[in-house]
This record gives structure tokens, sequence and C-alpha cells, in this order.
């Protein structure tokens, strides 16, 4: 093969399968992520070493390994996909009716109102883009935006930075404690560990239960516990059965109408502390895509929690908010 036609058959799609598999160390990783089939991953692969010259993978390893010259050419077309992404999005900024394709990743604190609407205010304002939706805890849809998995997510802040993503912060979503509605037991007996009724609380890997840990830590208090779970609606659902109480946010009550006749909301007491929800991006996303998310997003969570929380319990006015 000529070096002319070699430099010719050198793909952008190829240059994009090698940074992914080089990433995940997987063909099945690729072909899930790019939506080809592995067959046609390889053979991309292939075709770019033979058009190099050189093998980028060690194909006698599992996972794949980048050879040295793999590991060389890897940091040099990084910065080059970038750029060439970065370049598309801004070219497209201003035409979301020809976006093509949206990878957006969201907690599941929304899943039942406000991403159902979301989506479909979506598919009806970009007509000829395909929508990739992920459910999952902030900590993987961070993650996944990280390996560009993802164009955009919604999601707690952490309070490390985020360094190579760029985030907006979205809602301020303050805690509060959550008893049966016909607990007995004071609120500072109850949190202070006092009444004897335990606490229900988030799996400990979720970014809620670290912050809600470190908060209970930071006051010294130390309730007892025999419940762990990940699902908030569960949490809703043994604290209406009178099984224990739990920490949560006005958000994340919402979610539960089914369990609210239940359920009495409280504010947490003494010093308040609050989660921030932020849109976090990638720093190749559209602008106009991301100012469309944001635009719709908040006009939703103000309908559908802060409005009516805000006439029913007014304690919340100054907590729970928009964030500009």
């Amino acid at each position: 093969m000529s070096r002319q036609s070699a430099s010719k058959d050198l793909s952008l799609k190829s240059l994009e399968l090698f940074q992914i598999c080089a990433r995940n160390g997987s063909l099945q990783a690729a072909s899930r992520e790019s939506g080809l089939s592995v067959s046609t991953v390889s053979h991309h692969l292939r075709n770019l070493e033979d058009n190099l010259g050189v093998e980028l993978f060690n194909h006698a390893r599992r996972p794949m390994v980048l050879t040295p010259k793999g590991r060389a050419f890897l940091r040099n077309i990084d910065d080059a996909l970038f750029s060439i992404r970065k370049a598309r999005a801004e070219a497209s900024a201003g035409n979301l009716a020809e976006a093509s394709y949206l990878r957006l990743g969201t907690i599941e604190d929304f899943d039942s109102d406000i991403i159902p609407e979301l989506a479909v205010y979506l598919s009806r304002t970009m007509p000829t883009c395909d929508f990739m939706y992920q459910t999952d805890s902030s900590h993987e849809i961070i993650e996944m935006l990280r390996n560009r998995q993802l164009d955009l997510g919604i999601t707690t802040e952490p309070t490390e930075r985020l360094r190579d993503l760029q985030d907006r912060p979205l809602l301020r979503d303050p805690f509060v404690v959550v008893l049966p509605v016909a607990s007995e037991h004071s609120l500072s007996d109850v949190v202070e560990g006092r009444a004897k009724l335990p606490f229900l609380r988030f799996s400990g890997n979720l970014m809620i239960a670290r912050q809600i840990e470190s908060q209970l830590r930071r006051i010294g208090v130390s309730s007892p516990h025999r419940f762990e779970c990940s699902n908030n609606q569960t949490l809703m659902a043994m604290v209406a059965a009178g099984a224990g109480w739990t920490i949560t946010t006005p958000l994340l009550f919402a979610r539960a109408k089914r369990f609210q006749p239940k359920l009495r909301m409280h504010r947490f007491p003494g010093k308040t502390f609050s989660r921030t929800l932020a849109i976090v991006s990638t720093p190749d996303c559209s602008r106009s895509v991301i100012e469309l998310v944001d635009s719709k997003v908040r006009r939703l969570i103000s309908d559908h929690a802060i409005a009516p929380f805000h006439q029913s319990t007014p304690w919340l006015v100054d907590s729970f908010k928009l964030l500009t």
C-alpha cells in the first residue's frame, strides 16, 4: 500500500475507536459505546495499524494493552480529537434542528416526572437527533462524562474539582428529616438516637450518603441503624411503615407521592446543610444544547417540585431553590 493511499484511509472513525479501546481495554466495550459490531471495531483498528505500519495494541493480552508506540500515538491524538469534537460542536451550536446525537445521563431523582417531559420536549425541538438516556448514580455519571461516554449529565455536584468537565449549578436541595406521621418522638430525640427509632440510610457508596454521614459526624450524632438502601422510594416506604426515620431532600421526597400521607418532613435540626445539583457537560458539548436543557429542566423543577413545596411548606422557601 502506498503512503498516499494509507494517509487517505486514516479515518476519524478509526481514531475515535482506537481512543475508546485504549481507554477501556476491550473491543466489546468499544462496540457497546459506538453502536458498531465487534468485528467492525476490530476491522477499523486493524486498518489503522496497517496504515501506520505499527502495532498499537499487544493483541496477545486481555484486556487489550497498548504497546509503547500505541501509548505515544494516544497521547498525540487525544488533544487532536478533542479539538475536532469541540469544533464540530461549535459549528452546530446555533442549529439545534440539525443536531444528530445527544447522550444524556441523570440521577434517578428526576426520572418520574422531569426526565420524561424533558425527553418529549427535546425530541420535538431536535427532530433529527438520536438520543441516549442513562440513569445512574452521580459518581457513575461523572465517570461516564470523563470517559466521553456521555455528553451531558444532571447530577449532584461533587466536593472535589471536576477538572476536565464544565458545570453550572442548578438547584440547592436541602437535607431534611422524614419521620412516620404517627411518631410520638421529638425530632431532637430521634436525630440524636435517644428514641431507639432506627436510622434508615442511603447505601454508603452513594454521594448523597457520604454527604449525610459527614454532616452527622461533624455534629457528633451517631444514630443506630439496621437498614441501608440505594433507592429513595424504598426508604420512604419503610419510614411510612413506621420502621424508622431517614434523612433525604425535598426533591427526593417529592417523588414519594404515594407514601406522603404517612410521612412528615422536618427541617434538619441545628446547622442546616444541602446538596447542589448541577448540569455537567464535556467541554466539547454544544453550548446551545446545554442552554436548551438548562432552561427546560429549570422550568420543570420549578413546576413539579419547588412551587408546590413553597406553597405547602413555607420554611423551604429560602433553602429549596434554583441557583443562578
